[in-house]
């Protein structure tokens, strides 16, 4: 059997994979700072393990000088969303980038695995530049909302438990959880906006409480003693409100106010 250098071989699949997680996690950090709603509500990434890469090498009757060829998953980043109606948009992200490749796409979503599996992968090369010259690395994007990803984690965990064997009762209830999350998405998306209305009011609030805390700290140096003592209590006081345009009328004042120390 040939002998694979595995530092070597798995180094730009590694490279790939934080590349890949840099740029979509700027992507969402992107919309959240400009106020566009994100459809991504987070990524992680993972590297497959030599064994796990021997296994399926040796369950596709793959060659060891084959495997970068013929194994597109061995790199791969999983895009998690809070709806299904979120899916398409990240798909779209994905087609749409110039800086890699889409090879394959496979529907698992609209085809579900007759084991209640859903989720939609992607395919691509992605062009890595290393020390030793330019390479198109295969990867695998998985996209798919958090109900489908805590069953298609529960269900891994099993199937490496039996050894890919599950027995059929369990696997009859899997299926049955796998529907029960389905029903869990479609409900979401009926009261999508009311949640998405809510994430954005908290998200202003959050920001806005940055802002004043920052304002706060800075007049420490140029205010006087009596004067913060009063901007405190007033914070305590709009704060405990849980009013969003008392924070913001807060804020602007904060504003005015250093700017009057500053000239």
């Amino acid at each position: 059997m040939e002998i694979i250098n595995w530092k070597e071989l798995l180094y730009p699949y590694e490279q790939t994979v934080e590349e890949l997680l840099l740029k979509f996690r700027s992507l969402d950090k992107e919309c959240r700072h400009l106020g566009i709603y994100s459809p991504i509500d987070s990524v992680t990434g993972r590297l497959k393990r030599p064994a796990s890469i021997l296994e399926k090498a040796g369950r596709k009757q793959i060659p060891p000088d084959k495997i970068e060829e013929q194994i597109e998953d061995i790199a791969g980043i999983r895009i998690l969303c809070q709806f299904v109606e979120d899916i398409p948009k990240v798909i779209d992200m994905v087609r749409s980038r110039k800086d890699m490749t889409v090879v394959e796409e496979r529907d698992y979503i609209t085809n579900t695995k007759p084991s209640g599996y859903r989720s939609y992968h992607i395919i691509i090369r992605y062009p890595l530049h290393t020390a030793l010259g330019a390479k198109n690395v295969p990867a695998e994007i998985q996209i798919r909302t958090n109900a489908m990803n805590f069953w298609a984690t529960a269900e891994h965990s099993l199937r490496y438990k039996y050894s890919g064997n599950i027995p059929q009762e369990l696997q009859d209830r899997l299926k049955n959880c796998a529907e029960a999350a389905f029903r869990l998405d479609t409900e979401m998306a009926t009261i999508r906006e009311e949640i998405t209305n809510a994430q954005r009011l908290n998200e202003i609030k959050n920001n806005l409480v940055t802002n004043i805390l920052e304002n706060i700290q800075n007049l420490y140096f140029v205010a006087k003693l009596d004067d913060m003592n009063e901007i405190n209590k007033e914070f305590a006081r709009v704060w405990n409100s849980d009013d969003i345009d008392k924070l913001r009328e807060f804020n602007t004042k904060l504003n005015i106010m250093a700017e009057m120390y500053r000239t």
